[in-house]
């Protein structure tokens, strides 16, 4: 793939990741239901509500070019504990948020690529 058609790639898997992402972690912060589906675990309610603010503070730094390593990172290490806490409960449907931690580190990893590239012009 040629680079300009990798970046213009890359660009759009990182505003539909931020999206898709924003969305839901919108929907699960403000949610009514939350706190009873945190009940069944034992955990307390500031636990997903925190998870679901960090994720959403990660995916506006995604979009921020200067600050999308940043934010990438801080996205797939809230994914990691994520998929941790949901496995760790016995909630194994983690398949969605592993393809999210995945197109967040492509992401990252693009964008460390198209900056040594720029480096090397």
């Amino acid at each position: 793939m040629k680079p300009d058609r990798l970046y213009i790639a890359l660009r759009i898997l990182r505003w539909a990741l931020a999206l898709v992402i924003l969305e839901e972690s919108l929907r699960f912060a403000l949610s009514a239901g939350l706190a009873r589906a945190l009940a069944t675990t034992g955990l307390p309610d500031f636990v997903g509500r925190g998870l679901a603010w960090v994720e959403i503070a990660a995916v506006v730094l995604l979009v921020i070019p200067r600050l999308t390593q940043l934010g990438g990172r801080l996205l797939i290490g809230v994914l990691a504990f994520a998929i941790a806490l949901h496995i760790l409960h016995g909630w194994f449907d983690v398949g969605a948020l592993v393809v999210y931690a995945a197109a967040a580190w492509a992401v990252v990893a693009g964008e460390s690529g198209a900056l040594s590239s720029e480096e090397q012009s």
